[in-house]
């Protein structure tokens, strides 16, 4: 049943795709702020999906010059809806995360990717990232690249505040400890959490 669910939204997202590519720069980029206002009136994240799946897809393609293909648009869906979705290295993870993050940052709320190491969270949020801005959400790393330098909480409430934060488990953990360790609530630098995708889901 769940397989017959997901295939049938992925035909509704390959029949938003025609409009969508026929929109220019501009009016790509403008449905972030339809898709928000939208959902600031009522809309679910899942009424949405076919489309913002459609013009996540539109901009991998124009910006990165990666079109997400059938499997990676069926595994972005799975994910959203709290499937565990086993894909082999070379299928495009990366690439697959960034339709699911992005309709769930339309929210306005929590989202986040959680991986195993630094490099990876580090990694996937620059190669990401001109996708996420070209379509006006802020994408932040949570781990620290410059170990010579501590994050203060001003930097972290930073990080958090981010429409999409790519970190690991580890830091996450550390900093959930240290938000809850404060001298007072206005210190607190981290929202509510709302979604995340894990991945390497086995090893972390």
């Amino acid at each position: 049943m769940a397989n017959k669910k997901l295939y049938r939204i992925l035909k509704k997202v390959k029949q938003e795709q025609p409009a969508v590519r026929a929109l220019s720069d501009a009016q790509l980029s403008g449905k972030t702020g339809e898709f928000r206002k939208r959902i600031a009136q009522g809309a679910s994240t899942e009424s949405l999906l076919p489309e913002a799946f459609a013009v996540v897809c539109e901009a991998d393609r124009r910006i990165l010059g990666m079109e997400p293909y059938d499997c990676q648009i069926l595994g972005g869906i799975a994910l959203h809806y709290g499937y565990l979705a086993e894909m082999n290295t070379g299928e495009g993870k990366t690439l697959t995360a960034t339709m699911p993050l992005y309709l769930n940052a339309l929210t306005g709320k929590s989202t986040m990717l959680v991986t195993a190491n630094d490099y990876l969270a580090d990694r996937d949020a620059k190669e990401m990232g001109p996708v996420y801005k070209f379509l006006g959400i802020t994408v932040r790393s949570g781990v620290n690249t410059d170990q010579k330098e501590s994050q203060e909480n001003d930097e972290k409430r930073r990080i958090y505040r981010a429409d999409i934060v790519y970190t690991t488990h580890s830091v996450l953990g550390f900093d959930y400890l240290l938000n809850n360790l404060v001298s007072s609530a206005e210190k607190r630098f981290m929202r509510d959490f709302y979604y995340v995708i894990i991945d390497e889901a086995d090893m972390v």
